[in-house]
């Protein structure tokens, strides 16, 4: 029997734990104490985080669709056909999909090969479902699209600000440190629809409604702006834009009495978490995708900044704007250029300079992708249902669109259209139905590599156990049909640590970076430029990543989301997780405790909403929207806002997406999953 300590697959936290091996198998989690991020506590997925690895159904062999119906296959057959069919598209013609739960090792070699072989633009992965508006919005302001701060140091806050984030029971390890600074004499300042776990533990509760997240924050500016609170000598010294900002959020719209109807919070309570956040001297915001998931995603990530900029919280211990990740690399996903604007380290594909290092450092013969921007996977699933034959190839590893995407009906039909679907996962999943080959690959427990939390701190995967069957890590898959390509000199890797380094000498901000320095508890955030570096915990301490250095704070009007309630589709409805259960559910509903806690789907209503319609608790009742229906049980609460309905996006016998709404963030083309209108019927022989 061992121990090999390993990250966490689930969350973006980032926690540490030991995989306990007996004979070669996995049977177990036990606590690894060093980690500086979790301090050997975990919550219920990291504690269970063994239960999926050896389930029964895990992938073994490649599959190949015929007649219909998938039959076992050889890698050496399953590979040829996929080569052979890759081969025959055009390069527009394909697309990849990349993954936030795999390595950094994966999701570079996957963005490789979409630029280098199949030599398509159109790559993309799910990041552009939760914190595509956090990339493009932080960067827009900051010159850097990622959390500011360290996990560690929220426990150093004297204020802090939690909107759209049901922290303590999707990030419980982030949750402890604001509990942390709470019992230092931190004032908490919880904003959300919900009661949830989180703000029972607030000082102040501001319930408000979904969507009107720019409204609160421009009337919490207004308060501060007003009293004289904003820090003058920082928006002197460090930030642009301080008079354009000012005239939008002084406006009458943003008075207090006027937010209030907006938002439905009180207009004493604004005035007290405006003075609050304002005058700390150290106050943090932590967001997710409340904030994000939003057709004005952009424009929330903007505020969070603004009004961070506005105090001077930035750049120092317990401030700082913290978009908490909701999965455990999709911050690395994003630094490895598994987008379709950028390469590795966000730089940019139509900027020649850079497209000229990545194809003479790669040394393709027939060169890379045109540096020309491709398509966000959002906007790939409306090109395949409204100009069927324009894609014709996709390449999907460890995502699963038909639970994670908006309007599944939809989705259904932009899958259905094409030629040719590759999935590469360790389950056969709602996605993979409609695959002609599937591969199988290894989990997290059975590979070597990195993932980067969502501090920004890179992080070490260590192999406890073979993988099933005949399944092999992503990037040898990906290698291995790059070879049969006819570009196995490109890919001549022999281990995850030689992928690694070829990507960490073309992304300056992990250019310092070796799997030595990683092999630490603490690891090393990025940017970390050179092997001397120490690494980066804190961004933003003297000056911003923009040409001049300074924050750029901008005016933002209010907008309501695309879809409001009316007479036929009375309520809003959000969407989020549940502590048990995680994203679609494929690893945590293979775990027979977590499963055993939370088995399926519901929808809250509140008190007072459910007797006008005549519903009880635990009642089956029909959810309809205008893209489709599900049957789902209700949960009777006080704790939500009347007017507001809630349902976890985890379950496919009542999944959530067949309700939300395909309408777009126009700049990061990020659904808006926190806000349709929806009806609840009861339904006739229900009891």
């Amino acid at each position: 029997m061992k121990y090999v300590q390993t990250t966490c697959p689930y969350c973006g936290t980032g926690c540490s734990f030991n995989l306990v091996v007996d004979k070669g198998i996995v049977t177990g989690v036990a606590p690894y104490q060093r980690s500086p991020v979790n301090e050997g506590k975990l919550c219920p997925k990291g504690t269970y985080a063994h239960q999926f690895i050896n389930s029964p159904d895990r992938l073994k062999k490649p599959l190949i669709k015929k007649d219909g119906k998938f039959v076992e296959a050889s890698w050496d057959e399953a590979l040829k056909l996929v080569a052979e069919k890759f081969r025959s598209y055009k390069p527009d013609e394909c697309a990849c999909l990349a993954s936030a739960r795999v390595s950094n090792e994966d999701n570079y070699a996957m963005m490789k090969f979409a630029r280098g072989v199949l030599k398509t633009k159109h790559i993309d992965h799910c990041a552009r479902l939760c914190h595509a508006s956090t990339v493009a919005g932080l960067a827009n302001i900051f010159g850097s699209g990622a959390m500011t701060n360290s996990i560690g140091d929220i426990a150093e806050s004297k204020c802090v600000f939690i909107i759209g984030s049901n922290t303590f029971e999707c990030h419980p390890l982030i949750g402890r440190r604001v509990m942390q600074a709470k019992a230092k004499g931190a004032k908490f300042i919880y904003a959300d629809p919900r009661y949830t776990p989180t703000g029972k533990q607030a000082d102040l509760y501001l319930q408000f409604r979904s969507g009107t997240d720019v409204a609160l924050m421009n009337g919490m500016m207004q308060e501060i702006i007003r009293n004289g609170w904003e820090n003058k000598e920082f928006i002197q010294n460090r930030c642009n834009g301080f008079d354009d900002l000012k005239k939008e959020v002084m406006k009458d719209d943003y008075s207090l009495e006027n937010v209030s109807k907006i938002t439905g919070v009180p207009a004493d309570k604004i005035k007290t978490a405006a003075e609050w956040f304002a005058k700390s001297g150290a106050s943090a915001i932590l967001y997710s995708m409340g904030i994000t998931q939003h057709t004005t995603g952009v424009d929330n990530v903007k505020s969070c900044g603004n009004l961070q900029m506005l105090t001077g919280n930035l750049g120092r211990p317990g401030t700082g704007v913290n978009a908490l990740r909701g999965q455990n690399n999709v911050q690395g996903a994003c630094d490895m250029g598994c987008l379709p604007v950028v390469y590795t380290a966000y730089q940019k594909v139509i900027d020649e300079a850079a497209q000229k290092k990545f194809a003479d450092a790669w040394k393709f013969p027939d060169g890379i992708a045109k540096g020309e921007n491709g398509y966000e996977v959002t906007t790939l699933m409306n090109v395949l249902t409204e100009k069927p034959g324009e894609i014709k190839c996709l390449y999907i590893m460890g995502e699963n669109p038909m639970i994670s995407d908006p309007d599944l009906t939809h989705v259904e039909r932009a899958l259905k259209t094409l030629d040719f679907l590759v999935v590469q996962d360790i389950f056969l999943n709602e996605t993979t139905e409609f695959a002609d080959v599937v591969l199988p690959a290894a989990c997290y427990a059975e590979k070597d590599g990195t993932q980067t939390s969502t501090e920004r701190r890179v992080q070490m995967w260590r192999k406890a156990q073979d993988p099933p069957g005949e399944a092999k890590g992503d990037w040898e898959i990906i290698a291995s049909i790059a070879a049969k390509m006819g570009y196995g000199a490109q890919f001549p890797w022999k281990t995850s640590e030689d992928v690694f380094k070829e990507m960490a000498t073309l992304t300056p901000s992990y250019g310092g970076m070796t799997y030595e320095r990683l092999n630490r508890p603490e690891a090393l955030h990025w940017p970390c430029p050179a092997q001397d570096h120490p690494g980066t915990p804190i961004l933003h301490g003297e000056k911003f990543g923009m040409p001049d250095g300074k924050g750029l704070m901008t005016g933002i009007p209010f907008k309501w989301p695309q879809e409001v309630p009316d007479n036929e589709y009375p309520f809003v409805l959000t969407t989020g997780r549940s502590i048990w259960q995680w994203h679609t559910g494929t690893m945590t509903r293979r775990s027979a405790s977590l499963e055993r806690e939370e088995p399926t789907g519901w929808v809250e209503i509140n008190t007072d909403d459910a007797k006008k319609l005549g519903v009880v608790d635990k009642e089956k009742v029909k959810a309809k929207t205008r893209r489709g229906e599900i049957t789902i049980t209700a949960r009777v609460t006080p704790d939500i806002m009347p007017g507001v309905v809630f349902i976890p996006f985890h379950y496919v016998e009542c999944a959530a997406n067949v309700l939300t709404i395909n309408a777009l963030d126009p700049i990061a083309k990020i659904p808006e999953s926190k806000a349709c209108a929806v009806k609840i019927e009861k339904i006739a022989e229900a009891k």
